[in-house]
């Protein structure tokens, strides 16, 4: 079985590990360990019966949910089969332009989805971890922006965990024709501190948000995202797509999920003490470098190689972290871990503490 390319894969996990994929703790992948809320499988089961019926085709309760939950009108929003499947089209998009830039290192679904509709990538690197506006290009020349190039960028930022400041972004949307910021993992930031561009994108229509709602309230089995974008353009890609790519269940569960603002209280209040007891716990093994993250995961630097930590923790503590091998500009002194419950918190700690010392 080929080492996997993304976080979560607990069939070859457990081959590994020699035990069912049930028995592995998985902190490869980001997401809640608080949910699904009680609210959204509760709306699942009320739905069963809509499985007889396709789906509304235009979505209208879910979008307009989504609406007031972002003060939108409902045709700036189009739901999707994940966020994946709207990245599809956002690729497309790019692939028009003479180039997009990608801010490297990058999710790899965002290189998958360019490369299918054959864009020119240029990557956009960080400088350990951190995003410095003004780097140079891949090619070591400073990003040359013009009305035919493209941005693709999420915030808070995948595998380092980084929040760029709005006001960070803001000036590329002058610099760019298309600027696509994906917000999977905003959620996880408390409404204080976020840095989501959905109330300016009213008036931007060259900028598109992704938003996932599987990480935050731990539904990825549902496939579930949706796009901020001028309807223009949400329009389009509705044309391109098949019809229905949101089931019946999945939209049920959204509207639930968004309205259980009991649910999104106590994420935050979790988060917020788990993620610095589990970055101060790393801190503390010999070896290790956590980086300070706003999403529900750490990046962590290793002097060790994270392929032979990883394959360890699995048949010593069957714990499943992140490498990082799939991401060129990391490598094999790097890997994420997801931040858990306390309980499974201190598992990996101590799981770690065992190989490295």
């Amino acid at each position: 079985m080929n080492r996997p390319k993304h976080g979560g894969n607990l069939a070859w996990a457990a081959a590994l590990a020699g035990c069912p994929p049930s028995a592995i703790v998985d902190f490869s992948a980001s997401i809640s360990p608080l949910g699904p809320p009680e609210s959204v499988l509760a709306a699942i089961v009320a739905h069963l019966q809509d499985m007889r019926a396709y789906p509304d085709p235009d979505y209208s309760e879910l979008r307009a949910t989504l609406a007031v939950a972002h003060h939108l009108p409902s045709d700036w929003i189009l739901p999707g089969n994940g966020s994946a499947e709207l990245l599809t089209w956002a690729a497309r998009e790019l692939s028009q332009l003479e180039a997009t830039y990608l801010v490297t290192p990058a999710f790899g679904d965002y290189l998958r989805a360019l490369k299918a509709f054959k864009a020119k990538v240029l990557k956009w690197p960080l400088v350990d971890g951190l995003w410095v506006m003004g780097n140079k290009d891949e090619a070591g020349q400073l990003p040359i922006t013009n009305s035919r190039t493209g941005l693709l960028v999420n915030n808070p930022h995948n595998p380092t965990g980084k929040l760029f400041l709005r006001e960070t972004i803001l000036p590329l949307l002058q610099q760019f024709a298309l600027v696509v910021v994906d917000e999977a993992f905003m959620d996880f930031v408390p409404p204080h501190q976020q840095q989501s561009l959905i109330p300016l994108v009213q008036e931007y229509p060259n900028l598109v948000i992704l938003r996932s709602l599987t990480k935050f309230y731990s539904l990825p089995g549902l496939r579930l995202g949706y796009a901020i974008a001028h309807p223009n353009r949400l329009q389009q890609w509705q044309q391109w797509r098949d019809p229905w790519p949101v089931n019946v269940l999945a939209a049920a569960a959204a509207v639930a999920a968004l309205q259980d603002q009991a649910f999104e209280q106590l994420s935050w209040n979790w988060l917020g003490v788990a993620r610095p007891q589990l970055f101060h716990g790393l801190a503390q093994l010999p070896g290790l470098h956590p980086y300070p993250g706003a999403a529900n995961f750490l990046l962590v630097k290793s002097e060790q190689s994270s392929v032979l930590i990883q394959e360890k923790l699995l048949k010593q503590s069957r714990i499943l972290i992140r490498d990082c091998v799939s991401f060129p500009e990391l490598g094999d002194r790097f890997f994420r871990v997801a931040v858990r419950s306390p309980t499974d918190n201190q598992s990996l700690i101590a799981g770690l503490a065992q190989i490295l010392h």
